[in-house]
């Protein structure tokens, strides 16, 4: 998609703020699409910074060979990393969705793993909720809990996003 509209995107006539719009706009809700339902492994997330920052480096014509720093890309675009965040903030509203609806008893059966089956020989997966446990540092039932209370979910929400890291 960044190459489609890399015209738009890498003109210097237009502004930084405009051009980062349109990027908001058209390529990272692309990406984004259905992240809700993603499991994060660390690989995807330094793969999605690392796009993030790409998609930085090509607006500001800012070449690789330069070696500028993380820091002096997102200075110049007066921004801060923020696919991350967005993933974050849509994985754990999700979340307090599935769990507050009675209408999503079959995906709260999922997430609980209540469906019985067999596991697969090897090394067990990242699972989904697993990011959120890592992210909000709680046990499964402390999250269903604070899930099914609408205000403390926003607070836990406010939280993992009050931390930067990735």
């Amino acid at each position: 998609m960044f190459y489609i509209m890399q015209k738009v995107l890498c003109n210097r006539q237009l502004g930084i703020s405009l051009r980062t719009r349109i990027i908001k706009c058209y390529v990272f809700s692309t990406l984004l699409y259905g992240v809700e339902a993603w499991p994060m492994t660390e690989a995807k997330q330094k793969r999605i910074q690392a796009f993030e920052l790409w998609c930085y480096h090509k607006m500001l014509r800012i070449s690789y060979m330069t070696h500028k720093t993380i820091a002096e890309v997102l200075r110049r675009m007066n921004k801060e990393r923020e696919l991350m965040l967005i993933i974050k903030e849509r994985k754990t509203q999700y979340f307090g969705h599935i769990i507050r609806n009675q209408k999503y008893e079959l995906l709260q059966l999922i997430i609980e793993g209540k469906v019985s089956s067999k596991r697969e020989p090897g090394r067990r997966r990242n699972s989904w909720l697993k990011n959120l446990r890592q992210w909000t540092n709680m046990t499964f039932i402390e999250l269903f809990r604070a899930a099914t209370n609408k205000i403390k979910w926003a607070n836990v929400m406010a939280n993992v996003l009050k931390d930067k890291t990735p």
